[in-house]
This record gives structure tokens, C-alpha cells and sequence, in this order.
């Protein structure tokens, strides 16, 4: 069962102590090179606030000149994740009724997703990196049937997947843990992790510990947001795919490809096509309208909003919900052409690790 909800007063004093110390604690120093490769070469790409729970704050996202990564700079420590990511059902303005669409997508992606590994991999274990309620290897087990799936998941997210069947064993953590990292070393024959790159503070050492979990031979699939599509510069920050303040890089293919294969591995496949999450207008619109209404009731606002405010957030979410149900239409019926352009908004890598 999962806990009681604490009251939002109680949960609104404890936010408003952890506030009164201020945010900047929240941030480490501003970095002077690029994460990646150590140029110096940085342009500003882009400076927004909390669009999506209205948390404070302002976050930037700088851009390599070089290998054109991009990443959150200043970044955020360790306290100050956990305080964004913190609640992330609450306060969501990413579209006036709940949040903007998910870059995992349904059940129907899933199993696409599932099939990039080759027939021949026969995988007999699979872990699923990020899983959260397990939807993805719930999904999977359709195209594998004979394969145990595995969900790992920093939240208890994947303990409620395990007891709801979509994963044999669950383990809540990060990969780069490393005691979890000891427990799965070489213990998988596929790994995979969808968007996940994007969140973790270090991509480089997230790649490492992925393949110290799988067998020689076997196989990591990587989802990852594009920083290269042309919605990110059409779209600015109301692109979902910036997702400040919680994503941390945007890790371009080429740079991808080529850590992977320093690390030995064979790219298999690289492909925009099938990762394209056709979501771009709709959670735009979403974000652009959720900022613009009155916002919700959420723990970190210093008091409740009044009735009128209620009642006018409800109103116009009601008013507005056609015009999103139309731009998310839009993003559906261009996705098969879109997808084929620099508008695709995700890649897919498949690498196999060797022996």
C-alpha cells in the first residue's frame, strides 16, 4: 500500500522552512567547460524557469561550440534534484489538467522499442534502467516472452511494478551505485535505458556501469532526447524536451557513438526514426498554457490559491482543452513525416558490448 498522503499544510510549512534558506545552496559552481570533451567554447542556449511545477529559480542551459552538448549549467547538487524532482505529480503546469505527455510513450512504442534487439540476442534477462511502474517490460514480455525482466528505479515506483508483476526482481537505486553496481555485474543480456542520460549527473559513468551489468555479447539500447532537433531551437524552452530544471544533458549522436565505442562496444543500429515522441506542439502548447493559467494548489506556493483563482484555472482548462486536443493531433498525423527530418526529436542507439 502506498503511504498516507501527509497534509499539504504540514507539507506547505516544511516547504516554506526549506525555502527561507534560500535556493542557492541548490547549485554547484558555475562550470567554465563543456562536461564532455573540456572545451572552453560555451554559448548560452537557453534560460528558463520552472514551467512545469513553478518552483523557484532560473536555470540555464549552455551549449559546447565544439561537440555541441549541451547541459544545465550552473548544474544542480545532489539536494537540490531531490528538490525538484521532488512531488512531481503536484503543482504540474506542463498542461492545464496533469502533466505533458511522457518521452516513453504507450504500449505500442514499448514493444517497438523492445524489437530493436536482434531476434538472434535471444536475450534470457533484461534490465530495464529507469523503469518506474514497469510499463516498459510489462510491454516487452509481448515481443520476448521467454525473457525475466528486471526494473531498476532510484524511486519505491519499482517495488509496486515487482508486486504488480511487470518485473521478476526489482531494485531501487541508481546504476552507478555501487553496490548495486557489484550486486548485476555481468548479470544481463540486455540493458536498457530510456531517457535516462538526460537525467543523471554523469552520462559517461551511466554508460559505464551499463555495460559493467551486461554479459559479453550482450546488448544496451539507449533512448535519448536529440539536442540536434529543430524544435529545440523553434520551441526555445517550451520545447519538453529541455525539461529544466530536472534534465541535466542533452548528449548529441555522435558524441554517443563514439564513447560507446571507446568502451568497445559494436554499434548495431542507430535510428531517429522509431524514437521520434511525437509530442513536441501539444507539450509546448501544455507548458505555454500551464505557465499562463492560475496555478494550482502545490506545497512550495506560500498560500492556497483564492476561489476565484480555482474556479478560473478550471474554467480555462476546460476552454483550452480542444486547442491542445487539436495540437496534439497535429503532432500525430506529422510524426510519420517529421520523423524523417532534423524535427525528430529522439534517437535510438543499439550497441553490443564485446567479449
Amino acid at each position: 500500500m502506498p503511504p498516507t498522503p501527509q497534509p499539504i499544510a504540514e507539507r506547505r510549512a516544511a516547504y516554506a522552512a526549506e525555502l527561507a534558506r534560500g535556493t542557492a545552496r541548490f547549485h554547484e559552481p558555475r562550470r567554465a567547460d563543456c562536461p564532455w570533451c573540456g572545451s572552453k567554447r560555451l554559448r548560452t542556449r537557453l534560460r528558463t524557469p520552472d514551467l512545469r511545477q513553478r518552483k523557484p529559480g532560473t536555470f540555464t542551459v549552455d551549449e559546447c561550440g565544439d561537440c555541441a552538448h549541451a547541459f544545465q549549467n550552473p548544474r544542480l547538487t545532489p539536494e537540490g534534484l531531490a528538490f525538484y524532482r521532488r512531488d512531481p505529480g503536484e503543482g504540474a503546469h506542463g498542461r492545464p489538467a496533469g502533466r505533458p505527455p511522457g518521452p516513453r510513450g504507450g504500449a505500442g512504442r514499448h514493444r517497438a522499442a523492445a524489437r530493436a534487439v536482434p531476434p538472434s540476442a535471444e536475450p534470457e534477462s533484461w534490465l530495464d534502467v529507469g523503469t518506474g511502474h514497469g510499463h516498459f517490460p510489462a510491454a516487452a514480455r509481448e515481443v520476448h516472452p521467454y525473457t525475466s525482466f528486471d526494473g531498476l528505479d532510484p524511486t519505491r515506483r519499482v517495488e509496486r511494478a515487482r508486486a504488480a508483476g511487470r518485473v521478476e526482481e526489482a531494485h531501487v537505486g541508481r546504476l552507478t551505485d555501487p553496490r548495486i553496481a557489484e550486486r548485476l555485474r555481468a548479470r544481463y543480456d540486455v540493458v536498457s535505458m530510456f531517457h535516462q542520460l538526460e537525467n543523471t549527473p554523469e552520462p559517461r559513468e551511466e554508460l559505464r556501469a551499463a555495460l559493467d551489468v551486461l554479459r559479453p555479447g550482450g546488448h544496451l539500447v539507449a533512448e535519448v532526447a536529440d539536442p540536434d532537433c529543430a524544435f529545440g531551437a523553434l520551441l526555445g524552452k517550451w520545447w519538453p524536451a529541455h525539461g529544466q530544471p530536472r534534465r541535466l544533458h542533452l548528449v548529441p549522436l555522435p558524441n554517443l557513438l563514439g564513447e560507446l565505442e571507446a568502451l568497445g562496444c559494436v554499434i548495431v543500429a542507430a535510428d531517429r526514426r522509431g524514437a521520434h515522441v511525437p509530442h513536441d506542439l501539444s507539450g509546448a502548447l501544455a507548458l505555454a498554457l500551464g505557465r499562463a493559467l492560475p496555478g494550482p494548489d502545490a506545497p512550495w506556493h506560500p498560500a492556497p490559491p483564492t476561489p476565484f483563482q480555482r474556479a478560473a484555472r478550471r474554467a480555462l482548462s476546460r476552454a483550452a482543452a480542444p486547442l491542445l486536443a487539436s495540437a496534439a493531433a497535429l503532432d500525430r498525423l506529422s510524426a510519420p513525416l517529421l520523423c524523417r527530418t532534423r524535427f525528430s526529436n529522439a534517437y535510438r542507439v543499439v550497441a553490443r558490448k564485446e567479449d
